[in-house]
């Protein structure tokens, strides 16, 4: 049965956790839900069978996913709340209603008052949040209010007031929850420092109150009042568990456009996302077709008016990776730290996902134009005159000069091909000379393949920086190939790839495709390599070792071989064993040779 677009879409989505949106023909939002793994969550929709009609009838109706990434679960959760009660999808029934998550705020009037809020008003108060439930928030509260005595009343503490004595000391007063602004015994700069110690812990600092709590602990418990210090304790733990605020909500940040960009060889990616009032409530990807020559900075700078017209944003402030002139109307910002710049990282994010996915459905899709894809790529990026699609990977091991071998292994169009792995026994050089191994193995693979009137590679890859990569180019000369062979060598350490004639080593982001290719190249001709050697060096220990058994010629010998492999294995035989193997009185000689 073939597979629906959106069922591809689906299996082409991050392992990351996100917000998903399900869309029916017309465009319109179907379902909101969040997931800690998107590409699991949204890919059961489609692979279960469901009991319910609506989720049959839900499923029948998605036309197109949209999916938006962010940092945690708690973010998605954030996340799907705002987008919930913004847009309101008919099959979304839970977060319909008009409940929010809390804040926690420091009221804009003399002597702050501090206390949670479901909702945050532009007054000029700080809000901090919003919290996943409001047991966190009077928690944090709670410990606030041990810590540092506020007031909870709602009088208006202005200077005439309290200097005509207007109010009077009520209870928390006297049960020392509060210090008394109301009658002016305190000054407005020490109830001050007090805010500025709140501010602290609500935003993460807690090295103060911590010390402070932890003695108070400690005195309770010195005291014998071990249910005093039990509540303590437990508030000292929420203090420590508690985190300080979302990435998806800033009360700092409102009605902000952010906009970021990722590209390749044939098209960009630009991802829009849109801050109102604190909130995200909009992520959305733009893939573009690039034209010859065009820049990041141009595709962006259209991008941007393209998506503020469709989305009808009339925001005046916008933050984007680099600066970009969109006239004197609009403010522009480059983050380069805080909480705007974590916006920029995660547009940033979002675009790189949406290319990958787009990349994955290729794959799924039609997997010989991501090859072509992947190919194309990788003879831009290491300025190949063709597609490498017959790449040779060769690599050498062998142990302060014992046992010397090497390895070629074999990728047509960016897969392995393994039945054309070789592995080689170095016969011409002695002792640990790398770059000479790497000649030797070069050209016996290149020869045999001109002598058979085989297909030669278009790429060959050395282990190994400058050194190993002019051997393999003398090798290529010596043959009359390095007119039809490119050759580079990949260094470990780095991961810089070398070209004859280049001084300097070319470096490649280290999230490409090309790169991860000749990655995966070097390091599968190592483990082919690294094994061939073990075995080698396994088989030489073992007939070294039976050489010095008396009465062991040489079909036992073969035998011993074949049974045991390494001559660990045959000293640790038990003397049962190989009587049964040998016979009695030949096992039993044997085992005595190998016990002493």
């Amino acid at each position: 049965m073939k597979e629906s677009k959106v069922h591809i879409k689906a299996k082409s989505l991050p392992e990351e956790p996100g917000v998903y949106q399900f869309f029916d023909k017309d465009n319109e939002i179907l379902y909101i839900g969040k997931a800690k793994n998107l590409k699991k969550r949204v890919s059961s929709y489609f692979t279960k069978s469901h009991d319910t009609n609506k989720l049959k009838l839900l499923v029948k109706s998605i036309d197109k996913i949209e999916r938006i990434i962010v940092d945690t679960e708690m973010d998605a959760l954030l996340l799907e709340n705002n987008l919930i009660k913004k847009y309101k999808p008919k099959y979304n029934v839970l977060l319909k209603d008009d409940k929010s998550y809390p804040w926690l705020c420091i009221k804009k009037e003399p002597f702050p008052r501090v206390f949670y809020t479901r909702k945050a008003i532009r007054d000029g108060s700080e809000y901090y949040g919003p919290y996943r439930n409001v047991k966190t928030v009077i928690t944090l509260l709670e410990i606030i209010k041990e810590i540092y005595p506020l007031r909870t009343c709602n009088y208006k503490l202005t200077k005439e007031n309290i200097d005509n004595k207007k109010f009077k000391l009520c209870l928390e007063y006297h049960l020392e929850n509060c210090e008394g602004p109301c009658v002016g015994k305190v000054k407005v700069n020490d109830y001050e420092k007090n805010l500025k110690g709140i501010r602290d812990i609500i935003k993460g600092d807690f090295k103060a109150s911590l010390k402070r709590l932890e003695d108070k602990m400690i005195d309770f418990s010195n005291s014998l009042e071990f249910e005093k210090a039990q509540k303590v304790k437990e508030k000292l733990e929420s203090l420590k568990n508690y985190q300080s605020r979302s990435t998806i909500v800033s009360p700092k940040i409102s009605d902000v456009d952010v906009f970021t960009i990722t590209s390749d060889e044939s098209y960009a990616y630009v991802n829009f996302i849109q801050v109102s009032y604190g909130s995200i409530v909009r992520s959305h990807t733009l893939e573009i077709r690039k034209k010859l020559n065009e820049s990041d900075k141009q595709i962006l700078q259209l991008s941007i008016v393209e998506l503020r017209e469709r989305f009808l944003s009339s925001s005046k402030e916008v933050y984007l990776p680099f600066r970009i002139n969109l006239g004197e109307k609009i403010k522009v910002q480059v983050p380069k730290k805080g909480e705007k710049k974590s916006l920029i990282d995660l547009s940033l994010r979002n675009a790189k996902f949406y290319r990958i996915d787009k990349l994955k459905q290729i794959k799924i899709v039609d997997p010989e134009a991501h090859v072509n894809r992947i190919m194309e790529q990788a003879k831009v990026d290491l300025k190949l005159s063709e597609k490498p699609i017959h790449i040779e990977c060769f690599d050498n091991s062998n142990l302060m000069g014992t046992n010397p071998v090497a390895s070629c292994v074999v990728f047509k169009n960016g897969k392995p091909s393994k039945k054309d792995y070789r592995n080689y026994k170095i016969k011409n050089v002695k002792g640990p000379d790398d770059f000479a191994s790497m000649e030797e193995v070069i050209y016996r693979r290149l020869k045999r393949l001109v002598n058979e009137k085989q297909s030669l590679p278009n790429l060959i890859i050395v282990d190994g920086g400058k050194g190993q990569l002019s051997s393999g180019l003398n090798i290529l000369k010596k043959l009359n190939l390095d007119n039809e062979i490119s050759i580079i060598g990949i260094a470990k350490k780095l991961e810089e790839i070398f070209k004859p004639g280049d001084k300097l080593p070319l470096y490649i982001d280290k999230k490409s495709e090309t790169l991860k290719l000749i990655q995966q190249l070097r390091n599968e001709a190592h483990r082919f390599a690294i094994n061939f050697h073990r075995d080698r060096r396994s088989k030489s220990a073992l007939k070294s070792g039976i050489d010095d058994l008396k009465g062991v010629g040489p079909i036992l010998k073969d035998k011993l071989l074949k049974k045991y492999k390494s001559f660990k294995r045959l000293k640790s035989a038990s003397e049962e064993d190989l009587i049964a193997l040998l016979g009695n009185s030949r096992g039993r000689s044997i085992f005595n040779q190998l016990k002493n």
